[in-house]
């Protein structure tokens, strides 16, 4: 089994708009050649979201959005489903233990579970993984 590291949504994004994409995002991408990326339940939805509201402001394209749904479908991300019960407690104390959204505890959550690098661009999340001692893909 390939090496793996936890992949948050900011980096993923990054990748469909040209503005937001960096060296950080870029060598992410790149690794994802030897490396599988785990990323909790909620993501999938979190990237729909993401291109939907990008449609709907004419900064996407529904054709750029679905070209970009089969370049992320190809690529070795695993998507982890966890309980309603884990979200609705486990999650949402860690949320507030660390100050962050449900959302971006899910990611922290898996991160810290799996003993996984975090590859994340949201700084209050980062900041979050390393007071929990995880490490920065």
């Amino acid at each position: 089994m390939p090496a793996q590291f936890v992949i948050d949504n900011s980096v993923v994004m990054a990748w469909c708009f040209e503005d937001q994409t960096n060296k950080y995002t870029e060598s992410v991408l790149n690794r994802l050649k030897t490396f599988e990326a785990v990323a909790p339940g909620i993501w999938p939805l979190e990237v729909g979201n993401v291109l939907l509201i990008a449609e709907r402001k004419n900064i996407l394209s529904k054709s750029d959005a679905v070209r970009f749904l089969s370049l992320v479908q190809s690529l070795p991300i695993i998507v982890e489903q966890e309980s309603s019960g884990r979200m609705l407690i486990e999650i949402v104390a860690l949320a507030r233990e660390h100050r962050l959204s449900t959302y971006d505890a899910s990611y922290l959550d898996l991160a810290m579970r799996r003993g996984l690098p975090l590859a994340t661009q949201d700084k209050a999340l980062a900041s979050a993984a390393k007071k929990c001692g995880l490490s920065i893909f």
